[in-house]
C-alpha cells in the first residue's frame, strides 16, 4: 500500500491531430518531454508514484526513452491499453478500431492502483500550482469525495483548431453540478463556438473547464468498470465505432447518481498543450521562459528530487 498518491499518465492517445507520437516527442532543452515536467512537478508536490497507461504499439520505444529516466526518482510502473482488453464476458463488436477512450484508460490501470491517484493527460502541462492542488486534496480527503482541477476555457484553446474540453457547472459551494464533454471547441471569427451534435453553440471563454487532471479515491474504480461495460453493451446493440467513453461523462454520471461528491479545484496555472504540430513552437517557447524564470532547471534530473 502507498500512502502517498499516485499520479496515472494517460499516454495511449494516438496522436491523429498532432501526426507523431507526442507523449515521447521533445520539448525541453535537453530533449525532455512534457510528461518529464509533469512526473517532476508531481515528485515536487507528493506524489509517490507513477503509472503510465500506453499501448502495446509504443512499449519498447515508450520505456527506452522514459522509464529510465526516472529511476531513483520516483517508482514507475506502466499498463497497456487495448482494444480487447474489456471486462469479464465483453468482446470487441464487429468493425470497431478505435480506442475505446480515457474512461478505459482508468479502468485498465485500475489493477495496479489501491491508493488516492490523480489523473492528467500525458500531452498537457498543467504546472506546479495544480499537483500541488490536488496532491493535498488527496492527501487530506476524509469524506472520499472526488477532486477536479478546473481551468479557464479561454486559457486552455489551441490558435491552430478544435479541442476536447469538459465544459464544468459548478455550484456556489464550489461542488460539481455537471460536467459536458464537447469534442470540438474552437477560437472562429465569431468568438469561441462548440459544435454539438452539428449545432453551433457560442462560449464567452469564462467557462470552467476540466483538463482530466482529476483525483480520485480507489473506492470509485468499480464505478468505472459498471459505466464502462454498459457503454459498451450499448455499442454492441447499437455500434458507433467512433464513439468513446470519455472520463468526464463517468464524473458526470457520478454526480447526477449521488454517488460521489466532486470538489471543483481552482488552479492559477495557465495551460499549454500540444494538440497541433503548430502547438509545439509555443510549447518549446514557454518551457524555456519557465526556465529562464527559474520555475524548472535547465536539466530535470541532474539531481535526486527526492532528496532535495
Amino acid at each position: 500500500m502507498h500512502h502517498k498518491p499516485t499520479l496515472l499518465v494517460l499516454a495511449a492517445g494516438m496522436g491523429s491531430r498532432y501526426g507523431s507520437l507526442k507523449q515521447i516527442d521533445a520539448f525541453g532543452p535537453n530533449g525532455e518531454t512534457i510528461i518529464d515536467y509533469s512526473v517532476y512537478d508531481a515528485i515536487r508536490a507528493g506524489f509517490g508514484k507513477v503509472l503510465f497507461v500506453i499501448r502495446k504499439s509504443i512499449e519498447e520505444e515508450f520505456k527506452a526513452i522514459m522509464l529510465g529516466k526516472f529511476s531513483g526518482q520516483i517508482e514507475v510502473d506502466y499498463v497497456l491499453q487495448e482494444l480487447d482488453i474489456l471486462p469479464a464476458g465483453l468482446q470487441v463488436p464487429p468493425g470497431r478500431v478505435k480506442p475505446w477512450g480515457t474512461a478505459h484508460a482508468i479502468w485498465v490501470a485500475g489493477t495496479k492502483i489501491s491508493e488516492p491517484f490523480a489523473v492528467i493527460n500525458g500531452d498537457d502541462f498543467y504546472g506546479f500550482s495544480s499537483f500541488e492542488i490536488i496532491s493535498k486534496f488527496l492527501t487530506s480527503n476524509p469524506d472520499q469525495e472526488i477532486g477536479l482541477v478546473g481551468y479557464t476555457l479561454a486559457n486552455t484553446l489551441s490558435e491552430f483548431g478544435a479541442v476536447s474540453r469538459g465544459i464544468c457547472e459548478v455550484a456556489p459551494d464550489g461542488y460539481l453540478q455537471s460536467v459536458t464533454e464537447q469534442t470540438h471547441i474552437a477560437k472562429e471569427n465569431k468568438g469561441i463556438v462548440a459544435l454539438d451534435n452539428g449545432q453551433e453553440v457560442a462560449l464567452t471563454g469564462d467557462e470552467v473547464v476540466s483538463m482530466n487532471m482529476m483525483g480520485f479515491p480507489p473506492a470509485v474504480l468499480p464505478f468505472f468498470e459498471e459505466y464502462l461495460t454498459n457503454f459498451i453493451k450499448e455499442q454492441a446493440d447499437s455500434p458507433d465505432p467512433k464513439a468513446e467513453c470519455y472520463l468526464p461523462r463517468v464524473v458526470d454520471a457520478l454526480v447526477q447518481s449521488g454517488r460521489a461528491k466532486v470538489r471543483v479545484l481552482s488552479s492559477p496555472e495557465k495551460w499549454f498543450g500540444v494538440t497541433y504540430p503548430e502547438d509545439k513552437p509555443i510549447a518549446v517557447n514557454t518551457l524555456r521562459s519557465l526556465i529562464d524564470a527559474g520555475v524548472y532547471p535547465k536539466n530535470l534530473w541532474n539531481k535526486n528530487l527526492q532528496e532535495a
